[in-house]
């Protein structure tokens, strides 16, 4: 079974037995899936933040560093944000600065990086728990495309041979991708920055994938959020009042791991209803639409953990 689909297997299992989150009715979904609207610009990241011109090997760099460190969202209230950003922006326009200003970090670079470089580039205390995480991360980045394709970033997708789905398998081996979670004795996987990497590379013109509809949603804490307050989700109540009280949630927990597996599950009978949209795109649509000051000013779960 291709990992995509064991994705899907496994969160379709925890979508079935769920005690704390429901996904609504077929027929409710229906027609919500036809008031969801594709974007008039292309989909793909924000040029603002990634790098989509310039060499390949710079491009690649970019997508890959910033998605091996796309994860923090339970320690947001602690960061340093910019005015009017949010945690993954003020993080992921520090790094393109960085980018701008001296270019990638090479990979020999990142497998010596501590938590004092990566904080100052940006912009955050260096002895904070969370730049220590984006240290680790980065380091076994730097081994693998060192060790693996000869310190080149572009390279990383070459022996997928055009699939996302082969590149998704590799990088789900990699400590820095790492994303899988149990529910009732069954492996959950999950990988939502390992498939953003897949996407990220391929909107960034890296490499041409033919398959990237296979891919499932990215499963984080906003797209839940968003797909509760439409009512597409619903939430036990007094798991509600945890989120809104603005407790953590233990990464790995029941209650977590339901809200996310009850996303991906969603999405997926989101996409049977509108099949012009696959889930990768949907997700695009979905956490776009998680800016918006509706969502915004209603709190979503936070858990600590390397996964989101």
């Amino acid at each position: 079974m291709a990992l995509v689909d064991e994705i899907r297997s496994a969160c379709a299992f925890v979508a079935a037995r769920a005690r704390w989150v429901w996904i609504a009715s077929d027929e409710l979904i229906g027609g919500y899936a036809q008031t969801l609207r594709a974007p008039e610009a292309p989909f793909g990241p924000d040029p603002e933040i990634a790098v989509l011109e310039g060499p390949p090997e710079v491009r690649a760099a970019f997508a890959l560093t910033l998605d091996a460190i796309n994860f923090g969202s339970g320690y947001w209230p602690e960061i340093r944000r910019r005015p009017g950003r949010s945690g993954f922006t003020t993080m992921a326009l520090g790094l393109r600065e960085r980018f701008d200003a001296e270019g990638p970090w090479s990979a020999a670079q990142l497998e010596a990086i501590d938590s004092a470089a990566v904080g100052r580039a940006l912009g955050q205390d260096p002895g904070h728990r969370l730049m220590e995480l984006y240290a680790e991360a980065l380091r076994d980045l730097g081994r693998r495309v060192a060790a693996e394709h000869g310190g080149r970033f572009a390279a990383v997708a070459q022996p997928a041979d055009g699939s996302a789905v082969a590149l998704l398998e590799r990088l789900a081996g990699w400590a820095c991708f790492a994303d899988v979670s149990v529910y009732e004795g069954r492996a959950v996987p999950f990988y939502k920055r390992a498939q953003l990497a897949c996407a990220d590379l391929a909107h960034a013109g890296v490499v041409r994938f033919g398959d990237l509809a296979r891919l499932t949603l990215f499963a984080d804490n906003l797209i839940p959020h968003v797909l509760r307050v439409d009512g597409v989700l619903a939430y036990d109540e007094r798991l509600l009042a945890r989120i809104e009280s603005g407790e953590l949630l233990e990464h790995g927990s029941a209650e977590e791991v339901e809200i996310r597996a009850c996303a991906v599950e969603a999405v997926e009978r989101i996409a049977r209803a509108r099949p012009e949209l696959s889930p990768h795109q949907l997700d695009h649509v979905l956490w776009n639409r998680g800016a918006e000051p509706a969502y915004k000013a209603r709190p979503r779960h936070r858990a600590r953990s390397t996964a989101y």
